[in-house]
Protein backbone atom coordinates (compact mmCIF):
# COMPACT_ATOMS: atom_id res chain seq x y z
CA UNK A 1 0.00 0.00 0.00
CA UNK A 2 1.33 3.47 -0.80
CA UNK A 3 2.26 5.90 1.94
CA UNK A 4 -0.76 8.16 1.48
CA UNK A 5 0.34 10.72 4.06
CA UNK A 6 3.81 11.06 2.51
CA UNK A 7 2.29 11.52 -0.94
CA UNK A 8 -0.12 14.14 0.39
CA UNK A 9 2.72 16.02 2.07
CA UNK A 10 4.59 16.08 -1.22
CA UNK A 11 1.50 17.21 -3.12
CA UNK A 12 1.00 20.13 -0.77
CA UNK A 13 4.69 21.06 -0.93
CA UNK A 14 4.45 21.01 -4.75
CA UNK A 15 1.21 23.04 -4.72
CA UNK A 16 -0.76 20.28 -6.44
CA UNK A 17 -4.34 19.34 -5.57
CA UNK A 18 -3.97 15.63 -6.19
CA UNK A 19 -2.27 12.72 -7.92
CA UNK A 20 -4.67 11.04 -10.32
CA UNK A 21 -3.89 7.45 -11.33
CA UNK A 22 -5.54 5.83 -14.32
CA UNK A 23 -5.12 2.48 -16.01
CA UNK A 24 -6.62 0.25 -18.65
CA UNK A 25 -5.28 -3.21 -19.54
CA UNK A 26 -2.14 -2.63 -17.41
CA UNK A 27 -0.86 0.15 -19.65
CA UNK A 28 0.64 2.05 -16.70
CA UNK A 29 3.10 -0.12 -14.74
CA UNK A 30 4.14 2.96 -12.77
CA UNK A 31 0.64 3.21 -11.28
CA UNK A 32 0.69 -0.46 -10.32
CA UNK A 33 4.04 -0.15 -8.55
CA UNK A 34 3.31 3.10 -6.73
CA UNK A 35 -0.06 1.79 -5.55
CA UNK A 36 1.23 -1.71 -4.80
CA UNK A 37 -1.35 -3.43 -6.99
CA UNK A 38 -1.14 -7.15 -7.65
CA UNK A 39 -1.28 -8.48 -11.18
CA UNK A 40 -4.76 -9.50 -12.26
CA UNK A 41 -7.55 -8.95 -14.72
CA UNK A 42 -7.95 -5.30 -15.70
CA UNK A 43 -10.22 -5.13 -18.72
CA UNK A 44 -12.00 -1.91 -17.72
CA UNK A 45 -10.83 1.61 -16.94
CA UNK A 46 -10.19 2.61 -13.35
CA UNK A 47 -9.18 5.86 -11.65
CA UNK A 48 -7.69 6.50 -8.22
CA UNK A 49 -7.23 9.97 -6.76
CA UNK A 50 -4.95 10.80 -3.85
CA UNK A 51 -5.96 14.37 -2.95
CA UNK A 52 -3.60 16.78 -1.25
CA UNK A 53 -6.02 16.77 1.67
CA UNK A 54 -8.70 14.31 2.69
CA UNK A 55 -9.47 10.69 1.86
CA UNK A 56 -8.58 9.08 -1.49
CA UNK A 57 -11.36 8.13 -3.90
CA UNK A 58 -11.57 5.33 -6.48
CA UNK A 59 -13.69 4.79 -9.58
CA UNK A 60 -14.04 1.20 -10.83
CA UNK A 61 -16.28 -0.72 -13.21
CA UNK A 62 -19.09 -2.80 -11.74
CA UNK A 63 -17.78 -6.04 -13.29
CA UNK A 64 -14.36 -5.42 -11.70
CA UNK A 65 -15.57 -3.74 -8.54
CA UNK A 66 -12.85 -5.34 -6.38
CA UNK A 67 -10.06 -3.94 -8.56
CA UNK A 68 -8.81 -1.39 -6.00
CA UNK A 69 -9.99 -3.04 -2.78
CA UNK A 70 -6.43 -3.05 -1.43
CA UNK A 71 -6.44 0.75 -1.40
CA UNK A 72 -8.18 3.05 1.07
CA UNK A 73 -10.89 5.49 0.13
CA UNK A 74 -14.47 5.84 -1.04
CA UNK A 75 -15.46 3.55 -3.91
CA UNK A 76 -17.51 4.89 -6.83
CA UNK A 77 -18.97 2.36 -9.29
CA UNK A 78 -19.86 2.78 -12.95
CA UNK A 79 -20.97 0.66 -15.88
CA UNK A 80 -22.06 2.83 -18.82
CA UNK A 81 -20.29 5.79 -20.34
CA UNK A 82 -22.67 8.32 -18.78
CA UNK A 83 -22.14 6.77 -15.36
CA UNK A 84 -18.37 6.87 -15.94
CA UNK A 85 -18.47 10.59 -16.61
CA UNK A 86 -20.71 11.25 -13.62
CA UNK A 87 -18.49 9.12 -11.39
CA UNK A 88 -15.34 10.82 -12.63
CA UNK A 89 -16.81 14.24 -11.83
CA UNK A 90 -17.46 13.07 -8.27
CA UNK A 91 -14.00 11.52 -7.95
CA UNK A 92 -12.17 14.62 -9.20
CA UNK A 93 -13.98 16.92 -6.81
CA UNK A 94 -12.97 20.56 -6.47
CA UNK A 95 -9.22 20.23 -6.94
CA UNK A 96 -7.91 22.02 -10.02
CA UNK A 97 -4.26 20.99 -10.47
CA UNK A 98 -3.81 17.24 -10.85
CA UNK A 99 -0.65 15.25 -11.52
CA UNK A 100 -0.82 12.32 -13.92
CA UNK A 101 1.65 10.04 -15.69
CA UNK A 102 1.83 12.57 -18.50
CA UNK A 103 4.72 14.48 -20.04
CA UNK A 104 4.09 17.76 -21.91
CA UNK A 105 5.24 17.43 -25.55
CA UNK A 106 6.36 13.88 -24.67
CA UNK A 107 9.42 15.48 -23.09
CA UNK A 108 10.06 12.47 -20.83
CA UNK A 109 8.71 9.42 -22.72
CA UNK A 110 9.05 7.20 -19.64
CA UNK A 111 6.29 9.27 -18.00
CA UNK A 112 3.91 9.27 -20.98
CA UNK A 113 1.65 6.47 -19.74
CA UNK A 114 -1.73 8.21 -19.89
CA UNK A 115 -3.15 8.50 -23.41
CA UNK A 116 -4.03 11.87 -24.91
CA UNK A 117 -7.75 11.11 -24.91
CA UNK A 118 -7.82 10.48 -21.17
CA UNK A 119 -5.94 13.73 -20.54
CA UNK A 120 -8.55 15.48 -22.70
CA UNK A 121 -11.30 13.82 -20.67
CA UNK A 122 -9.87 15.06 -17.37
CA UNK A 123 -9.37 18.55 -18.80
CA UNK A 124 -13.02 18.61 -19.87
CA UNK A 125 -13.84 18.91 -16.16
CA UNK A 126 -11.89 22.20 -16.04
CA UNK A 127 -8.87 20.52 -14.47
CA UNK A 128 -5.23 21.34 -15.16
CA UNK A 129 -3.16 18.21 -15.80
CA UNK A 130 0.53 18.44 -14.89
CA UNK A 131 3.32 15.88 -15.00
CA UNK A 132 3.88 13.49 -12.11
CA UNK A 133 7.59 13.22 -13.00
CA UNK A 134 9.02 14.31 -9.64
CA UNK A 135 6.37 12.37 -7.71
CA UNK A 136 7.25 9.20 -9.62
CA UNK A 137 10.91 9.75 -8.82
CA UNK A 138 10.21 10.08 -5.13
CA UNK A 139 7.68 7.28 -4.74
CA UNK A 140 8.75 4.76 -7.41
CA UNK A 141 12.37 5.37 -8.43
CA UNK A 142 13.86 5.75 -4.94
CA UNK A 143 15.34 2.54 -3.57
CA UNK A 144 14.79 0.96 -0.18
CA UNK A 145 17.84 -0.33 1.76
CA UNK A 146 16.86 -3.87 0.76
CA UNK A 147 16.77 -2.93 -2.91
CA UNK A 148 20.25 -1.43 -2.67
CA UNK A 149 21.47 -4.72 -1.26
CA UNK A 150 20.00 -6.66 -4.20
CA UNK A 151 21.86 -4.31 -6.55
CA UNK A 152 25.16 -4.81 -4.74
CA UNK A 153 24.63 -8.57 -4.60
CA UNK A 154 24.00 -8.75 -8.34
CA UNK A 155 27.00 -6.50 -8.93
CA UNK A 156 29.42 -8.72 -7.05
CA UNK A 157 28.37 -11.71 -9.15
CA UNK A 158 28.30 -9.82 -12.45
CA UNK A 159 31.70 -8.23 -11.98
CA UNK A 160 33.03 -11.77 -11.75
CA UNK A 161 31.07 -12.98 -14.78
CA UNK A 162 32.41 -10.05 -16.82
CA UNK A 163 36.02 -11.03 -16.12
CA UNK A 164 35.23 -14.68 -16.78
CA UNK A 165 33.64 -13.77 -20.12
CA UNK A 166 36.82 -12.08 -21.32
CA UNK A 167 38.75 -15.09 -20.03
CA UNK A 168 36.44 -17.41 -21.96
CA UNK A 169 37.04 -15.45 -25.17
CA UNK A 170 40.79 -15.55 -24.59
CA UNK A 171 40.81 -19.29 -23.94
CA UNK A 172 38.98 -20.06 -27.18
CA UNK A 173 41.26 -17.82 -29.23
CA UNK A 174 44.40 -19.31 -27.70
CA UNK A 175 43.17 -22.81 -28.48
CA UNK A 176 42.05 -21.72 -31.95
CA UNK A 177 38.56 -22.97 -31.25
CA UNK A 178 35.59 -21.22 -32.90
CA UNK A 179 33.63 -18.81 -30.72
CA UNK A 180 31.01 -16.39 -32.04
CA UNK A 181 29.54 -13.29 -30.44
CA UNK A 182 26.29 -15.20 -30.04
CA UNK A 183 27.98 -18.19 -28.39
CA UNK A 184 29.71 -15.96 -25.84
CA UNK A 185 26.45 -14.12 -25.22
CA UNK A 186 24.69 -17.40 -24.51
CA UNK A 187 27.54 -18.47 -22.21
CA UNK A 188 26.91 -15.30 -20.18
CA UNK A 189 23.17 -16.01 -20.12
CA UNK A 190 23.94 -19.46 -18.70
CA UNK A 191 26.14 -17.91 -16.00
CA UNK A 192 23.22 -15.66 -15.07
CA UNK A 193 20.96 -18.71 -14.77
CA UNK A 194 23.46 -20.62 -12.65
CA UNK A 195 23.84 -17.63 -10.33
CA UNK A 196 20.07 -17.04 -10.04
CA UNK A 197 20.14 -13.76 -11.95
CA UNK A 198 17.46 -12.63 -14.40
CA UNK A 199 17.44 -10.04 -17.18
CA UNK A 200 14.90 -8.52 -19.56
CA UNK A 201 17.17 -9.19 -22.55
CA UNK A 202 20.39 -11.00 -23.35
CA UNK A 203 23.68 -9.06 -23.03
CA UNK A 204 25.45 -7.28 -25.86
CA UNK A 205 28.58 -9.02 -27.14
CA UNK A 206 30.11 -7.17 -30.08
CA UNK A 207 33.44 -7.30 -31.91
CA UNK A 208 34.96 -4.95 -34.46
CA UNK A 209 32.43 -2.86 -36.43
CA UNK A 210 29.57 -4.36 -34.45
CA UNK A 211 30.85 -2.62 -31.32
CA UNK A 212 30.12 0.63 -33.15
CA UNK A 213 26.40 -0.18 -33.02
CA UNK A 214 25.33 0.83 -29.48
CA UNK A 215 22.45 -1.66 -29.25
CA UNK A 216 23.83 -4.41 -31.46
CA UNK A 217 22.21 -7.80 -30.82
CA UNK A 218 24.12 -10.91 -31.95
CA UNK A 219 21.96 -13.51 -33.68
CA UNK A 220 22.54 -17.25 -33.84
CA UNK A 221 22.96 -17.42 -37.60
CA UNK A 222 24.73 -14.16 -38.35
CA UNK A 223 27.03 -13.09 -35.52
CA UNK A 224 30.74 -12.52 -36.11
CA UNK A 225 33.46 -14.91 -34.95
CA UNK A 226 35.68 -13.69 -32.12
CA UNK A 227 39.28 -13.82 -33.30
CA UNK A 228 42.78 -12.67 -32.40
CA UNK A 229 43.18 -8.95 -33.02
CA UNK A 230 39.51 -8.18 -32.39
CA UNK A 231 38.19 -5.38 -30.21
CA UNK A 232 35.47 -6.81 -27.93
CA UNK A 233 32.68 -4.93 -26.12
CA UNK A 234 30.42 -6.59 -23.53
CA UNK A 235 27.39 -4.85 -22.02
CA UNK A 236 25.44 -6.85 -19.41
CA UNK A 237 22.56 -6.11 -17.06
CA UNK A 238 20.74 -8.36 -14.60
CA UNK A 239 19.19 -8.53 -11.14
CA UNK A 240 18.55 -11.12 -8.46
CA UNK A 241 15.29 -13.03 -8.24
CA UNK A 242 14.30 -11.42 -4.94
CA UNK A 243 10.95 -9.57 -5.02
CA UNK A 244 11.52 -5.89 -5.77
CA UNK A 245 15.14 -6.42 -6.78
CA UNK A 246 16.84 -3.78 -8.94
CA UNK A 247 19.30 -4.01 -11.81
CA UNK A 248 23.07 -3.78 -12.08
CA UNK A 249 24.26 -2.63 -15.53
CA UNK A 250 27.87 -2.39 -16.79
CA UNK A 251 29.87 -2.24 -20.03
CA UNK A 252 33.53 -3.24 -20.42
CA UNK A 253 35.88 -3.58 -23.39
CA UNK A 254 38.84 -5.80 -24.20
CA UNK A 255 41.29 -6.55 -26.99
CA UNK A 256 42.16 -10.04 -28.23
CA UNK A 257 45.91 -9.58 -28.04
CA UNK A 258 48.70 -9.05 -25.54
CA UNK A 259 48.99 -5.29 -26.12
CA UNK A 260 46.14 -2.91 -26.90
CA UNK A 261 46.78 -0.81 -30.06
CA UNK A 262 46.95 2.95 -29.58
CA UNK A 263 43.90 3.62 -31.78
CA UNK A 264 41.71 1.84 -29.22
CA UNK A 265 43.47 3.32 -26.19
CA UNK A 266 43.02 6.85 -27.54
CA UNK A 267 39.24 6.53 -27.88
CA UNK A 268 38.83 4.65 -24.61
CA UNK A 269 40.73 7.34 -22.73
CA UNK A 270 38.38 10.04 -24.04
CA UNK A 271 35.31 8.02 -23.03
CA UNK A 272 36.87 7.25 -19.66
CA UNK A 273 37.57 10.93 -19.00
CA UNK A 274 33.97 11.78 -19.92
CA UNK A 275 32.71 9.07 -17.56
CA UNK A 276 34.92 10.21 -14.70
CA UNK A 277 34.01 13.87 -15.26
CA UNK A 278 30.30 13.06 -15.01
CA UNK A 279 30.78 10.91 -11.90
CA UNK A 280 32.84 13.64 -10.21
CA UNK A 281 30.22 16.24 -11.11
CA UNK A 282 27.54 14.20 -9.35
CA UNK A 283 29.72 13.40 -6.35
CA UNK A 284 30.73 17.03 -5.81
CA UNK A 285 27.13 18.25 -6.08
CA UNK A 286 25.78 15.67 -3.66
CA UNK A 287 28.56 16.32 -1.15
CA UNK A 288 27.88 20.06 -1.29
CA UNK A 289 24.10 19.62 -1.09
CA UNK A 290 23.73 21.31 -4.47
CA UNK A 291 20.70 20.43 -6.58
CA UNK A 292 21.50 19.18 -10.09
CA UNK A 293 19.42 17.86 -12.96
CA UNK A 294 19.91 14.97 -15.34
CA UNK A 295 20.79 17.09 -18.38
CA UNK A 296 23.65 18.73 -16.46
CA UNK A 297 25.29 15.36 -15.85
CA UNK A 298 24.98 14.60 -19.55
CA UNK A 299 26.62 17.93 -20.36
CA UNK A 300 29.58 17.20 -18.07
CA UNK A 301 30.36 14.04 -20.04
CA UNK A 302 29.41 15.32 -23.49
CA UNK A 303 31.59 18.42 -23.21
CA UNK A 304 34.67 16.20 -22.81
CA UNK A 305 33.87 14.18 -25.92
CA UNK A 306 33.00 17.26 -27.97
CA UNK A 307 36.22 18.98 -26.96
CA UNK A 308 38.17 15.92 -28.11
CA UNK A 309 36.49 16.19 -31.52
CA UNK A 310 34.19 13.16 -31.28
CA UNK A 311 30.89 14.83 -30.41
CA UNK A 312 29.04 13.55 -33.48
CA UNK A 313 30.02 10.00 -32.57
CA UNK A 314 28.36 10.16 -29.13
CA UNK A 315 24.83 9.39 -30.27
CA UNK A 316 22.93 8.63 -27.07
CA UNK A 317 22.33 10.02 -23.59
CA UNK A 318 25.05 9.67 -20.96
CA UNK A 319 23.00 7.49 -18.65
CA UNK A 320 19.63 6.15 -17.57
CA UNK A 321 17.76 5.61 -14.35
CA UNK A 322 18.01 2.10 -12.91
CA UNK A 323 15.25 0.35 -10.99
CA UNK A 324 13.19 -2.83 -11.06
CA UNK A 325 13.47 -2.37 -14.82
CA UNK A 326 16.94 -1.79 -16.24
CA UNK A 327 15.72 1.50 -17.70
CA UNK A 328 13.99 2.94 -14.67
CA UNK A 329 11.61 5.84 -14.15
CA UNK A 330 13.87 8.31 -12.37
CA UNK A 331 15.97 11.06 -13.89
CA UNK A 332 18.03 10.13 -16.94
CA UNK A 333 21.39 11.75 -17.62
CA UNK A 334 20.13 13.23 -20.84
CA UNK A 335 20.52 16.52 -22.63
CA UNK A 336 20.59 15.01 -26.13
CA UNK A 337 17.60 12.76 -26.74
CA UNK A 338 15.50 14.77 -24.28
CA UNK A 339 16.20 17.64 -21.91
CA UNK A 340 15.75 15.82 -18.62
CA UNK A 341 15.28 18.54 -16.04
CA UNK A 342 14.33 16.19 -13.21
CA UNK A 343 16.44 16.56 -10.09
CA UNK A 344 18.92 13.90 -9.00
CA UNK A 345 17.30 12.56 -5.82
CA UNK A 346 18.79 10.71 -2.84
CA UNK A 347 18.30 6.93 -2.87
CA UNK A 348 18.22 6.71 -6.67
CA UNK A 349 20.65 5.01 -9.03
CA UNK A 350 21.61 5.59 -12.65
CA UNK A 351 24.20 4.58 -15.19
CA UNK A 352 27.00 6.75 -16.51
CA UNK A 353 27.94 5.31 -19.91
CA UNK A 354 29.46 7.66 -22.47
CA UNK A 355 30.35 6.10 -25.79
CA UNK A 356 32.16 6.94 -29.02
CA UNK A 357 31.01 4.92 -32.05
CA UNK A 358 33.25 4.92 -35.11
CA UNK A 359 32.73 2.87 -38.31
CA UNK A 360 35.58 0.50 -37.42
CA UNK A 361 34.77 0.04 -33.73
CA UNK A 362 32.95 1.64 -30.82
CA UNK A 363 33.84 2.22 -27.18
CA UNK A 364 31.48 2.51 -24.23
CA UNK A 365 32.45 2.47 -20.57
CA UNK A 366 29.60 2.08 -18.09
CA UNK A 367 29.29 2.27 -14.32
CA UNK A 368 26.34 2.62 -11.96
CA UNK A 369 26.12 5.54 -9.51
CA UNK A 370 24.05 5.35 -6.32
CA UNK A 371 23.13 8.60 -4.59
CA UNK A 372 22.86 8.49 -0.80
CA UNK A 373 21.87 11.43 1.41
CA UNK A 374 25.22 13.21 1.33
CA UNK A 375 27.40 11.14 -0.98
CA UNK A 376 27.31 9.42 -4.36
CA UNK A 377 29.36 6.36 -5.23
CA UNK A 378 30.08 3.99 -8.06
CA UNK A 379 28.66 0.69 -6.89
CA UNK A 380 30.98 -1.73 -8.67
CA UNK A 381 34.40 -2.22 -10.21
CA UNK A 382 35.57 0.60 -12.49
CA UNK A 383 37.42 -0.16 -15.74
CA UNK A 384 40.40 2.14 -16.19
CA UNK A 385 42.04 0.52 -19.22
CA UNK A 386 41.08 -1.82 -22.02
CA UNK A 387 41.75 -5.43 -21.04
CA UNK A 388 44.59 -7.03 -23.06
CA UNK A 389 42.85 -10.40 -23.10
CA UNK A 390 45.80 -12.48 -24.34
CA UNK A 391 48.44 -10.89 -22.09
Amino acid sequence: MPDIKAIQNELRASKMDGWLFYDFHHRDPIASRVLGLAAGMATRRWFYLIPARGEPRKLVHRIESAMLNSLPGEKILYAGKEELRKGLAKLLGRGKKLAMQYSPDNKIPYLSMVDAGTVELVRSFKKTVVTSAELVQKFEACWSPDQLQTHLQAGRVMDGIMQQAFGQAGAYVRQRKPLSEYALQQWIVEQFRCNLLVAEDAPIVAVGPNSGDPHYAPMAGSSRPIQAGDFLLIDMWAKTRAPGSVYYDITWTGYLGDKVPEKYVKIFDVAKEARDRAVAFVQDAVKQGRRIQGWQVDKAARDVIRKAGYGKYFVHRTGHSIGVEVHGNGANMDGLETLDDRSIMPHTCFSIEPGIYLPEFGVRTEVDVYVADRQARVTGTIQNEIIPILA
